[in-house]
């Protein structure tokens, strides 16, 4: 989800490097990784050669987990959002919530006032307490069918110092998009059979702005639990459809994916790849049946 603001296009030079060997952490106690042998979906816990390391299930009600899950609220102030999005995020259970064993966030179009500002349209954006450094994340979920809509489920490095993220400076304190950015599933707002799969970086030596990515032509999103994965290790970023790969990247030293990342979970509304919003748009709403990750 590529960031539109000037603060937070500044690139930055990554200090120093992670070691290459170190696989996988926990930001604290709170975002800890779930070990498979207590994992009450056993089903899960192997799969494709490697141990489940955490998921959420969503197989309770009410507000989302607060062990695993940090609604980010206040990424950017302004009279505007990052690339032109019209949205405010919100912690409230309207915005976001499980029920019937799965999690939904739901865009809504309603005046709503934060810090002094207000704006027509609200939604929720998550983080995740838990980081982790190469694996295989699975998300089972549908998207939202209204124009103007932009959904998203993707990564950012740990150590970005976006305003009202959970990690802060717990890994360091780099700008986007030296942190390096992985777009698992991005969908426009105004073509729901295209799916987008992308990577927006900076260079580690340079600082240079780089990005590169994929689409897909998909249909039913919107009333088909589909998989949306990402596969990632030492060499390369594979970006998946129901276990199709339809984008692959070489990494190297020269790009910011040695380092641990976090994963984000938001509809936008509006925007670079939102569009125009319906004038009888209502609201939309995006169900996450499971997240899983694998090591």
């Amino acid at each position: 989800m590529l960031f539109a603001s000037d603060a937070f296009k500044t690139s930055q030079h990554l200090v120093g490097l992670f070691f290459l060997f170190f696989i996988a952490s926990c930001g604290n106690d709170d975002g800890e990784a779930v070990n498979s042998s207590n994992n009450p979906h056993d089903s899960a816990s192997d799969k494709y050669g490697m141990s489940l390391i955490w998921s959420d299930e969503f197989d309770y009600d009410g507000s989302v987990d607060n062990l695993k899950w940090h609604h980010q609220v206040i990424p950017i102030m302004g009279s505007s959002w990052a690339n032109g999005e019209v949205q405010h995020y919100t912690d409230r259970t309207q915005n976001s919530f499980v029920s019937d064993g799965t999690l939904k966030i739901v865009a809504k179009k309603e005046q709503y006032q934060f810090n002094g500002n207000t704006k027509s349209y609200t939604s929720a954006r998550l983080n995740s307490k838990f980081t982790f450094q190469y694996g295989r994340i699975d998300i089972s979920a549908k998207l939202p069918a209204n124009q103007g809509t932009w959904p998203a489920f993707w990564t950012l490095g740990a150590n970005i110092n976006e305003v009202g993220n959970y990690h802060g400076d717990t890994y360091g304190s780099s700008g986007w998009p030296a942190c390096g950015e992985i777009d698992i599933m991005e969908q426009n707002g105004w073509n729901k059979n295209n799916l987008i799969g992308h990577l927006h970086w900076g260079d580690t030596n340079t600082g240079q702005y780089k990005n590169e990515g994929g689409t897909k032509m998909v249909s039913d999103t919107a009333t088909t639990f589909n998989l949306y994965s990402l596969i990632w290790n030492q060499n390369e970023i594979s970006i998946l459809f129901n276990d199709q790969v339809f984008f692959i990247k070489q990494i190297d030293n020269s790009m910011p994916y040695r380092f641990p990342q976090y994963i984000l979970f938001n509809i936008a509304m509006g925007g670079n790849l939102g569009g125009t919003i319906p004038a009888n748009f209502s609201q939309a709403t995006m169900e996450v049946d499971y997240i899983r990750v694998y090591q």
